[in-house]
């Protein structure tokens, strides 16, 4: 029998964990470092196609009179009655509203008392003047007594003229203690209730034409370009869809509203004015004016994890049935679950489904028929 001492079996184990880890390491990194692109995705895929963006943008808009006047009293006073109600129809001169107008009264009276007494000085200095000239051929008075009394007469029948204007503003200004309607149209508001005092100038009653009646709506910025004044554009009511009207820009404008940073445009209707109402939701319709033309499905468009702000999209290289990411620039959401892009050409093959999968360059099974060119290899199911 042979003994094998201690240090050789333990130089023999070294020498085998030896020749065996070489192995070992080998083996294991043939199973790790297969390439990625091995691995073969089914996908499905959108072909792009020309011209399937919808022909006009929509904006939110709200009837309203193109002539909306805030009617108010000229004189101050307290407001003993209103006659109307908020949509009204008023004709023009029709009574819309009355003030207290006792002081202007008293203070017709009290001119028309002093216009009198003016008058009746007026009448009596002038046949004076008279006799006194009389007298100035007789020589029985002197030149300065005569130009005494006729300054007198002067005097006086200037003082009646003021008082007679004086009377005429009066009876005016007791006038305008009632407001009447300048115009036919609607009432489209009220500011005032009886018992108030009110300043002269402060509106009562809003009073709009209905003759002339536009859409009012809000663009953003980088829509502004699209939209130009005299353009013809179609408008549609909630209460009839169906049913497109023919407006015109009328008014763009020229500066943003400072809170919403929106554009203020107007739209003239040039048709339906009696089936319109003033304040009913209307939507307009205006041609884009798009250079791509070109819509995608929604779930196509990807957003990389550490590119937050970045968009994507998979294309397809169709002969080597690889994918590649291209970034995109997104435009409005179209029906069907599609939105509009910028960046992609028609007759490009997309990835429509999976993207979040995908990696760059990788391999893609396309669906059978198709007629395109597959890997085979690996295949992992989505």
């Amino acid at each position: 029998m042979i003994h094998l001492s201690k240090n050789s079996m333990t130089t023999k184990h070294r020498l085998l964990a030896g020749l065996l880890l070489p192995l070992m390491i080998s083996a294991g990194c043939s199973d790790q470092d297969k390439p990625t692109s091995a691995v073969v995705r089914p996908v499905k895929v959108f072909r792009i196609e020309q011209n399937t963006v919808a022909g006009a943008r929509s904006f939110a808009g709200e009837v309203r009179a193109r002539i909306e006047t805030p009617l108010s009293f000229r004189v101050a006073g307290k407001l003993l009655e209103r006659k109307v109600d908020v949509g009204d129809p008023v004709g023009k001169g029709q009574l819309l509203a009355i003030l207290d107008g006792n002081d202007y009264r008293l203070a017709v009276q009290s001119l028309k008392a002093q216009l009198a007494s003016a008058q009746a000085d007026s009448t009596f200095l002038r046949d004076d003047l008279v006799r006194y000239r009389e007298l100035l051929v007789q020589q029985v008075i002197s030149p300065p007594e005569f130009e005494r009394h006729e300054t007198a007469y002067t005097t006086a029948r200037e003082r009646t003229a003021a008082l007679e204007a004086q009377l005429a503003e009066a009876n005016n200004q007791l006038s305008y203690t009632e407001l009447h309607a300048d115009r036919d149209g609607v009432v489209t508001a009220l500011a005032v209730e009886a018992g108030q005092v009110l300043a002269a100038g402060q509106a009562v009653v809003t009073l709009a034409q209905l003759d002339e009646k536009e859409i009012h709506f809000d663009v953003p910025e980088h829509r502004l370009t699209e939209i130009q004044r005299q353009q013809e554009v179609n408008v549609s009511l909630w209460t009839d869809e169906d049913r497109l009207l023919k407006a015109r820009i009328r008014e763009i404008a020229s500066a943003a509203d400072p809170a919403s940073r929106t554009y203020r445009v107007k739209a003239s209707l040039l048709e339906g004015l009696d089936a319109v109402q003033l304040g009913m939701t209307a939507t307009v319709h205006i041609a884009a004016n798009t250079a791509s033309g070109i819509a995608i499905p929604l779930s196509a468009v990807y957003t990389p994890q550490n590119q937050p702000d970045h968009r994507l999209v998979w294309v397809v290289d169709e002969r080597a049935a690889t994918v590649k990411s291209v970034p995109v620039r997104l435009g409005e959401t179209q029906p069907g679950e599609r939105i509009a892009v910028e960046g992609l050409a028609a007759g490009q093959l997309l990835v429509s489904a999976g993207v979040q999968r995908l990696a760059e360059g990788q391999a893609v099974r396309l669906p059978e028929g198709s007629g395109l060119p597959n890997h085979h290899g690996s295949q992992e199911l989505l």
